[in-house]
């Protein structure tokens, strides 16, 4: 039977990975399907500071962010800039729409932002960059 350590490395691995392809995925979409330049140009719709810069930054963090989750490297960092990112989505587009909105809430970046917290700033496992070649693992 695993042990509650285990137990909390496998769990916190999923919630990592699940969480790394969220993010990659609306990276992604931003370069490759939507295109940076039509991001910025929504974001200068909706009010957005620095609506080109925003859409680069939010594009790189989630893009890389989101890679670096799924493989568990760097994972503090990558929480803390995507935290960063969700915090600037919710105050700059979803805020003015209440907590929940078909049309944009801001519950789902809560909801990311709480599982970043979560996974961000524990000892990452055995299946993660982190864990294994950085030498910060402390489950067997």
């Amino acid at each position: 039977m695993p042990t509650s350590v285990q137990t909390q490395s496998i769990a916190t691995t999923i919630a990592r990975i699940i969480l790394g392809v969220i993010f990659f995925a609306h990276g992604w979409q931003k370069f490759f399907q939507t295109g940076i330049g039509n991001v910025a140009t929504g974001f200068e719709a909706m009010g957005v500071p620095a609506p080109t810069f925003s859409a680069w930054f939010a594009g790189i963090v989630e893009l890389v962010g989101g890679a670096a989750l799924i493989i568990g490297l760097a994972v503090p960092v990558a929480a803390i800039l995507l935290i960063i990112d969700m915090a600037g989505a919710i105050i700059t587009t979803h805020l003015d729409q209440g907590f929940w909105n078909g049309d944009g809430g801001y519950e789902f970046n809560l909801a990311l932002i709480a599982g970043l917290i979560a996974v961000g700033f524990v000892a990452q496992g055995p299946l993660s960059v982190d864990g294994n070649v950085l030498g910060k693992r402390t489950d067997n």
